[in-house]
């Protein structure tokens, strides 16, 4: 009988997460190596598309994620001034019904403690910063700044936009910092007074905009991320905190209910809005990248964590039934079949244009990572 494939995943974000568990799902050894020594609950939201539900339904995480998160009727797109409808992109029964799977707002932590919960901690190895690694006839050899070392088969490396693994596979390169910020805090919506929001709502101004919504099915919690220009701020970090009154006077002329949620918050942080081209290769023998760290993107389409959870469920089906010989080609296979789409979202988000106007989001939404046909490894 022939030895299991095993496989080590960098990383214990989205994309590794759900990486885990679509591979422990077709049988294949898995272990997840995270950097930081626990998880911390962000004050962030997360849209999770219709796609990106068809992927955790198959996770069997689909009823959990029902009950923690909102479910809207729309993602309205409003001129901020005015607060008239430009585009009112209906979800709900009617986009679960015409895309098979439904439309959540949900709370980062939320969605995050889901997935760890379809890995289970025995697979997961925190405190383990990737320093280096090498491959050859017999794999590839890990090795993590704590002195540990790992022999595995495979590596998927979900280690974000800043990807070591990326660096020492193709070369360090920046990616395009963008000249523009974002803001964003989740909150209880009990400071809101009583006052009554939108359930979702893209408020679009001259060069700005502010997305709110809520991220709980009872509406006792409210997030809100906005993007403007400030070319001098480059930090990326999610934990560095910003100057709450800044920001309400860069919203100042905004729609009264924009200024009473940026009135009613107590805190934000904020971070740099960056994302790459797309990458000429994903893949070297048995190690290929996974997410951010291959197809980093703006929020603006709300699909970056979307992708890598596709990415996680065509990865399974491509590696299913694969030794260890087979490795490399399924990699290839798996990049031909997720580059065409990935870039496309890529380049279309970073536009900052979607769902501002009527337009066709069936190439997004009704896409099935499950049942997407598969290309030919020759094609990478």
């Amino acid at each position: 009988m022939s030895k299991r494939l095993s496989v080590a995943i960098i990383g214990a974000g989205m994309g590794g997460l759900a990486t885990a568990a679509a591979l422990r799902r077709v049988g294949i050894d898995v272990m997840v190596y995270e950097q930081a020594e626990k998880f911390t609950r962000l004050g962030a939201g997360i849209q999770i598309g219709c796609n990106a539900m068809q992927v955790l339904r198959g996770l069997g995480l689909e009823e959990r994620m029902r009950a923690e998160a909102f479910y809207p009727r729309s993602w309205n797109n409003k001129d901020a001034y005015t607060g008239e409808v430009r585009f009112d992109m209906i979800f709900g029964e009617t986009a679960e019904r015409k895309f098979g799977a439904p439309y959540l707002l949900a709370h980062r932590g939320d969605l995050h403690a889901a997935l760890h919960s379809a890995v289970l901690d025995e697979f997961i190895r925190r405190g383990h910063k990737l320093a280096g690694f090498s491959q050859g006839d017999g794999g590839v050899e890990l090795r993590f700044a704590n002195g540990a070392t790992v022999h595995a088969d495979a590596v998927v490396a979900a280690d974000g936009v800043h990807s070591l693994v990326k660096d020492q596979l193709f070369g360090r390169s920046e990616p395009n910092f963008t000249g523009r910020i974002a803001y964003r805090t989740t909150f209880s919506a009990a400071l809101l007074g009583g006052q009554e929001i939108d359930q979702c709502t893209k408020w679009w101004g001259k060069d700005r905009h502010i997305v709110i919504y809520y991220v709980k099915p009872d509406r006792s919690e409210v997030y809100f991320v906005t993007s403007q220009p400030e070319p001098g701020f480059r930090l990326e970090s999610w934990s560095t905190k910003g100057d709450i009154h800044a920001l309400r006077e860069a919203f100042a002329d905004f729609h009264p209910q924009v200024r009473h949620v940026l009135q009613s918050c107590p805190e934000v942080h904020k971070w740099a809005l960056v994302d790459r081209d797309p990458l000429p290769r994903w893949s070297e023998g048995n190690i290929t990248l996974l997410g951010d760290a291959c197809h980093p993107m703006t929020p603006y389409m709300a699909q970056g964590a979307a992708m890598a959870i596709e990415d996680a469920a065509v990865l399974s089906r491509c590696l299913q039934g694969i030794d260890r010989d087979g490795v490399a080609e399924a990699f290839q296979r798996f990049e031909a079949t997720r580059k065409p789409r990935t870039s496309k979202v890529q380049l279309t988000s970073r536009t900052n244009t979607w769902l501002r106007d009527p337009q066709d989001s069936d190439w997004v939404y009704a896409y099935d990572a499950w049942n997407a046909p598969l290309a030919e490894a020759a094609v990478a």
